[in-house]
């Protein structure tokens, strides 16, 4: 089993691509893991808790004034801004304009400390701020709310972002524990292991994120293309636009785990406040969302390499 943990950790990005690829492949498969999906992330919160332990996790106070100023720009400046360009273009009232808004609203992906862990980045800092941003989501997405009435009332985004609160906070506690207890000093090998049963656990998650992708993809193959075109477009434009702006000056050492975060965000939170009218097409876009967040480690790695460490 170690032997097979450490292959997988040795071919991260060939598993990731695998598991999308099984998740368009096996719509069987993926519907069935679908149901899973909140038991799924939380047993990968506690394999990265377990993998990055409590100490690089745990912050300073000055990286709690820089992660929630972070937090604020990205999850309520940010969308609404997009919003604005949408509306100035005419645009305001269609479902990418909903979709593009939304993304950029919510906190970072639960996933997106494996994601840093996959791109060599800082995974302490990573957790901080996806913590950080779900902690803060419920009074950050009020604005962007006020400005999207059709979604229904806070209270129902308040409450779903709560409950995952309540997951991650119970997940990590537990992988801290662990680690603390049975791991307080890992070796490499045991490292190169936790890292491999990362992304196995990751890559079926993606199966399952996918099921609702397939149908529409037997449906309307074109309609699924347009919303790939847009989801990557957002997820990548945000990425290098953030390693852009952060790279150089004060917040050089968290630009990695920032473009991780604005890329990579847990839209699906919103599904629990969404009238059925919108809910369809959303399902699509959330679909498509998965691919580029999952082929970042796969695509995006030298863009990283050269904003952060070749100037």
């Amino acid at each position: 089993m170690l032997h097979i943990l450490r292959l997988a950790s040795r071919h991260a990005r060939a598993c990731l691509i695998v598991g999308l690829l099984a998740g368009l492949a096996l719509p069987s498969l993926a519907a069935a893991l679908a149901d899973w999906l909140p038991q799924m992330v939380a047993a990968l919160l506690t394999i990265t808790a377990l993998r990055i332990g409590h100490r690089a996790a745990l912050g300073a106070v000055r990286d709690l004034i820089w992660g929630l100023a972070s937090v604020l720009v990205l999850q309520t400046l940010l969308p609404l801004l997009l919003l604005g360009g949408f509306v100035l273009a005419g645009l305001g009232q269609t479902p990418a304009a909903l979709a593009v808004t939304l993304a950029a609203a919510a906190p970072a992906l639960t996933g997106s400390v494996n994601l840093a862990l996959l791109m060599r980045l800082d995974a302490g800092r990573m957790m901080q701020l996806m913590v950080l941003g779900t902690a803060a989501f419920p009074l950050t997405v009020l604005p962007v709310l006020a400005a999207l009435p059709q979604l229904g009332p806070a209270s129902d985004v308040a409450q779903a972002a709560l409950r995952l609160l309540a997951v991650i906070l119970g997940a990590t506690g537990l992988g801290f524990a662990l680690r603390h207890v049975f791991l307080p000093r890992p070796s490499a090998r045991q490292i190169e292991a936790l890292d491999g049963a990362s992304v196995l656990a990751f890559s079926v998650i993606v199966v399952g994120l996918m099921a609702a992708l397939n149908p529409a993809l037997r449906s309307d193959p074109w309609a699924v293309a347009g919303w790939t075109v847009l989801a990557f477009a957002l997820s990548y434009l945000l990425q290098a636009g953030t390693l852009l702006l952060t790279r150089r000056g004060p917040l050089h050492a968290v630009a990695g785990p920032l473009a991780i975060g604005a890329g990579n965000r847990n839209i699906a939170l919103f599904l629990v406040a969404l009238p059925p009218e919108v809910l369809a097409p959303l399902m699509i876009f959330i679909g498509c969302w998965q691919l580029p967040m999952y082929l970042t480690p796969v695509l995006l790695p030298r863009l990283y390499e050269r904003m952060l460490f070749n100037d």
